[in-house]
């Protein structure tokens, strides 16, 4: 059979698309439709790894986990991963393919463009309904001719397609009159419906304002999504970081943990987890002067350590962590952060910048070689004899996932992997400070392992208690999102415009 197809495009890029498709995919699956998301090309140093090792962006892995399935590379078949202003690591079907140049990228379309279509193909002989999430604006007129993921997917599977306005930052008449006037005639026919998000306050206050954007678009306006706060199904992307997002635990704060903002930063939402808990507050900070006195500080993963290093450093961090330190405060890195922790990362082969080595911030006794393979795994293991507060998890069981080019030598490690992509393992990880205060690892996602995260928490002086609020929990926040979809959008419009004929 062949797929049913709805295409949900954007205004502008955090509009609410990754959102919108993660609710609706969630909203039928529990109608018991099989359903699968999709994305042609994905920009986002946010990643996830399947159970096979294919790498695809964090967002297509939470929509397939909103339709109950395990993700898969056909979701998301290119994956662009910035490492500077113009470059990136290009992941195609689950795997790193090239680092191009952005003028080197758009000449491989045509290679390209046959494996989305393959892809699209694939999901659409073995799902019932394929929702197609787009990238960025809807009328990126500049590069249209080198188009893999709007209209184009929209023109070769004649899939109707949502327009989505994000009513918050304001403009939006502007935002959906104009994205509609700029499309070509074949691209109206296909746009089916508005959709206007981020409405904070009564909707119903806005009737005079669908009447106009219906009268001059000549779409309807299938629906009026409030803006929805507390609601932890994580950004597609770094940009709510810019605009401030990262936000607080709920609750008076008694821990204060700041996250290092790297300019690429990976996979920030690894953190959500330290943010549903009540009494902790998370933010992230890209000026050593927005600092204050931390509980911990935490460098992130990134996708360009040496890069980011050398920012930090410019940045003025380096005499920040070690006065930290010295407070006796608690300092963690992940993956990239992990490595910058060390004495030295060697990278002989240059695949991350042109020097062949970097001084570490030395405040681990470990030592980082980039390697030409990396290193992309579903992995799980058991926490083994550690220092200080992890003392006490020796034989926990941990799960979370690798994204790395780097090998590190540690001689403490603490973590024991023993399993990676289903396969039987054997692999030391992770190195810590003599009293545990410092620590770090390349398990991503290690925050989300319920008894590592509270000792860890505790250890800072958090005092447990109950299980974060049913709100804060990420199956629940997608089973309220998929309850406001079809509370505020015109579901029998829908209907309609997906199994029309």
């Amino acid at each position: 059979m062949t797929a049913k197809v709805l295409m949900i495009q954007g205004t502008s890029s955090s509009a609410g698309k990754s959102l919108l498709v993660a609710g609706l995919c969630h909203l039928y699956a529990r109608r018991g439709l099989r359903v699968a998301p999709f994305k042609a090309q994905n920009m986002s140093n946010n990643a996830a790894i399947c159970p096979d090792g294919s790498e695809i962006g964090r967002a297509q892995a939470n929509q397939a986990f909103a339709a109950g399935l395990d993700p898969h590379v056909d979701m998301n078949p290119v994956l662009i991963k910035p490492e500077a202003d113009s470059r990136a690591q290009v992941v195609v079907m689950g795997k790193a393919w090239q680092t191009l140049d952005a003028r080197d990228y758009y000449p491989q379309k045509d290679e390209l463009w046959t494996l989305v279509t393959n892809a699209l193909d694939r999901l659409r002989d073995q799902y019932e309904l394929v929702i197609i999430e787009g990238a960025g604006s809807a009328a990126e007129l500049n590069l249209k001719d080198l188009d893999i993921v709007n209209m184009a997917v929209a023109k070769y599977a004649q899939a109707p397609v949502l327009l989505v306005g994000d009513i918050d930052r304001g403009g939006i008449f502007a935002q959906l009159i104009g994205t509609t006037l700029l499309l070509d005639d074949e691209e109206r026919q296909l746009l089916k419906g508005l959709v206007i998000n981020k409405f904070r306050g009564d909707s119903a206050l806005f009737y005079d304002g669908i009447q106009i954007l219906e009268e001059k678009s000549g779409k309807p306006v299938i629906g009026v999504l409030p803006w929805l706060y507390d609601l932890l199904i994580p950004e597609e992307d770094a940009v709510i970081l810019e605009n401030g997002g990262g936000g607080n635990g709920l609750g008076q704060p008694d821990v204060d943990i700041a996250v290092i903002h790297f300019p690429r930063i990976a996979n920030f939402d690894e953190f959500d987890a330290l943010k549903a808990e009540s009494g902790v507050s998370l933010r992230f900070v890209d000026d050593p002067q927005h600092l204050g006195n931390p509980d911990a500080i935490i460098l992130p993963g990134t996708k360009s350590t040496i890069g980011d290093l050398e920012w930090l450093r410019s940045r003025g961090f380096e005499p920040s962590l070690q006065q930290h330190v010295a407070r006796d405060k608690a300092l963690v890195g992940i993956c990239g952060g992990y490595q910058m922790l060390g004495q030295r990362i060697l990278d002989p082969q240059n695949i991350e910048s042109s020097k062949d080595e970097e001084q570490g911030l030395a405040f681990l006794p470990t030592e980082t070689s980039f390697e030409g393979e990396k290193a992309t795994h579903q992995s799980s293991g058991k926490v083994g004899a550690g220092p200080g507060w992890l003392q006490a998890l020796e034989g926990q069981h941990f799960s979370g996932y690798e994204i790395h080019m780097g090998r590190t030598q540690t001689p403490n490690p603490w973590l024991t992997i023993t399993q990676r992509n289903a396969a039987t393992a054997s692999h030391q990880d992770g190195a810590a400070s003599p009293d545990g205060k410092i620590w770090g690892c390349y398990i991503h996602s290690i925050f989300d392992n319920h008894a590592f995260r509270r000792a860890w928490l505790q250890s800072l002086a958090w005092s447990a208690n109950d299980s974060p609020s049913e709100i804060n929990s990420f199956r629940a926040s997608l089973t309220r999102l998929a309850d406001e979809l079809e509370n505020n959008l015109d579901m029998d419009a829908l209907e309609q415009i997906i199994w029309a004929v």
